[in-house]
């Protein structure tokens, strides 16, 4: 039986990716650091896992096939959030995949990740933990899809996307939701090589983009 583990799991985005999985029949280990925010969610294939981030949470890789982190530090925290949440444990989370052998690690970044540098002052610690983060995953050896979702808003889904960044930056924009049902499909439909993707929303199916 595959399990999906998700951490972040009661984050914006990963709430609404923890019930799209269940909804679609997967089994999920939900990593969350209070798992109260969860209560709303109520599935027998929900399994609920406390940990912090900033300590060892290593524990719950057991038994799982695949692994979605989609934590992040939020935007009302300083630099210092943002380094051990963002780089330090998305380093770590990829480390502890590869000693439990999981199949496939999603990694929800940030458009601007790869050139950080080129962000503005007040967004570079976070775009530069993204990248050092997505470098780690690279270099790990673990089967990997990373995720750069654009600006993201909180509008109802949209369910078309595009691969392409906008030429206008008002444009690079996606709901959480459609990153949501992204990462949905993306469990799903495991790519067989190694992918690094920016996404917004667009005018094409999630599978168009994805195939």
């Amino acid at each position: 039986m595959k399990k999906t583990l998700i951490i972040g799991a009661s984050g914006q985005i990963g709430k609404k990716f923890t019930q799209l999985m269940l909804d679609d029949g997967n089994h999920v280990v939900a990593l969350v650091r209070d798992k109260s925010k969860l209560s709303a969610i109520n599935n027998e294939n929900l399994t609920i896992v406390e940990a912090d981030l900033t300590k060892d949470f290593g524990k719950a890789f057991k038994q799982c096939t695949n692994v979605v982190f989609v934590a992040g530090s939020g935007g009302n925290t300083g630099a210092d959030k943002t380094m051990l949440i963002d780089l330090w444990a998305a380093c770590r989370a990829a480390d502890y995949a590869k000693a439990n052998a999981i199949e496939h690690f999603i990694l929800v970044s940030s458009i601007g990740a790869d050139a950080p540098s080129e962000g503005s002052e007040s967004m570079q610690p976070y775009l530069i933990a993204k990248h050092m983060a997505d470098e780690h995953l690279m270099r790990s050896g673990l089967h990997y899809s990373i995720v750069r979702p654009g600006t993201l808003t909180n509008d109802a889904a949209k369910g078309k996307f595009t691969i392409t960044r906008p030429a206008q930056k008002e444009d690079a924009i996606i709901t959480r939701d459609d990153v949501a049902k992204a990462l949905l499909f993306i469990v799903n439909n495991s790519p067989k090589a190694n992918t690094v993707t920016e996404l917004f929303n667009g005018s094409k199916s999630i599978d168009e983009v994805m195939k």
